[in-house]
């Protein structure tokens, strides 16, 4: 647990003692990306000497990564811990907060805000989440050495939502490559699948993440020539019943694992992604480094993720939808297009770019 030399840089631990999110995907893979430069002698990161702090009761957890160790400190766990004891176990030294929140009193930090969703879609958290996010986001704007976010959509949004200058927000973008790390398990889906062509969905119970959009859709397709294929927690607001019930050729596979998810990319006809709002898009960028064609909603920071690799809808017009899935679903010419779209774009996206972006934003308050 302990480093042999006195850190420089220390890594807010948090993300480490609950069950993983998108954020946290992008904290363990940018600090994976960043043990390795550290690993091949990157010029970028010489003398960089860096520790993960966590609290004392994940003190018997084995670093995973071979350069940055991990170091317990501090009672308790969660946001007290977060606000108490990790601005005193960082010491003065510059603190990098990966997930969305950092200690409010703590001036040396960097901290990373996905996105201003806690103001734009309020409906999809609690009150208290909201609350807490309109009083921490400006707080720590202010705080703050440099603050960080993964898209030039998401640095004007937190400009406007939390009033942090822009000039303050540097752009550090993520990648979809560790899905191609993923051990897939593709016995583990045959059972479900009946060999017709199927469309991935995941349906979630964030209202801005709009499943209601695929059901719609899948609503208006008479004799489809494929399945719909859907993982995650079911809806009854989503699914319906009675007469509102889907059709027959939408299969609800429930939670599933990443092996799992990672079969069902690379045999899917296409992935849907039918989104309110996103700071980045990283679920179309995993489908796309796994070759897996992409049909998403029109925003800003999807497009600026994905480009011209995806087929684009509205997120409010099911038709339209419906429509795309029924050309994407019968051409492969189409889909054999868009893999090689989706390769090219996701070639560019990489977790070392991210890392090595990382450096350069925070290197000023290294020494």
């Amino acid at each position: 647990m302990k480093s042999l030399h006195i850190p420089n840089l220390v890594i807010n631990g948090r993300f480490l003692g609950r069950r993983a999110t998108g954020v946290d995907r992008f904290a363990f893979e940018t600090i994976r990306a960043l043990d390795q430069m550290i690993e091949l002698g990157d010029p970028l990161v010489a003398g960089l000497r860096t520790e993960i702090i966590v609290p004392e009761a994940l003190a018997d957890m084995t670093s995973p990564f071979k350069h940055v160790g991990l170091r317990a400190s501090g009672k308790g766990g969660g946001l007290r811990w977060e606000q108490l004891a990790l601005p005193k176990a960082a010491s003065g030294r510059l603190l990098v907060n990966l997930c969305n929140s950092g200690p409010l009193l703590y001036g040396r930090q960097v901290t990373v805000l996905h996105d201003a969703a806690p103001a734009r879609v309020p409906d999809s958290y609690s009150r208290s989440f909201v609350a807490w996010y309109r009083l921490m986001a400006p707080r720590i704007g202010r705080v703050s050495r440099r603050v960080l976010t993964v898209s030039e959509f998401s640095r004007r949004e937190l400009s406007d939502a939390y009033r942090i200058p822009a000039g303050k927000i540097g752009v550090v973008p993520e990648s979809g490559e560790h899905m191609l790390r993923v051990q897939q398990e593709q016995g583990a889906v045959e059972a479900t699948l009946n060999g017709r062509p199927f469309v991935l969905a995941v349906g979630s119970l964030n209202r801005h993440k709009n499943f209601r959009l695929v059901a719609e859709a899948a609503r208006l397709i008479n004799d489809a020539q494929f399945d719909i294929v859907v993982v995650g927690g079911g809806d009854s607001r989503v699914y319906g019943a009675g007469q509102n019930a889907l059709p027959e050729f939408v299969k609800h596979l429930g939670y599933v694992s990443d092996g799992e998810l990672a079969a069902l990319y690379q045999r899917a006809a296409c992935f849907v992604y039918p989104s309110l709002y996103e700071g980045f898009g990283l679920p179309p960028v995993e489908a796309l480094a796994l070759g897996c064609p992409v049909i998403a909603s029109r925003l800003p920071a999807v497009m600026e993720a994905c480009g011209d690799a995806v087929l684009y809808t509205s997120p409010d017009d099911p038709a339209e939808l419906a429509r795309l899935l029924e050309q994407i679903t019968g051409d492969a010419a189409l889909r054999a297009s868009l893999r090689e779209r989706g390769r090219a774009r996701t070639a560019e996206l990489t977790w070392r770019a991210t890392a090595v972006k990382l450096i350069e934003e925070i290197s000023p308050w290294l020494m």
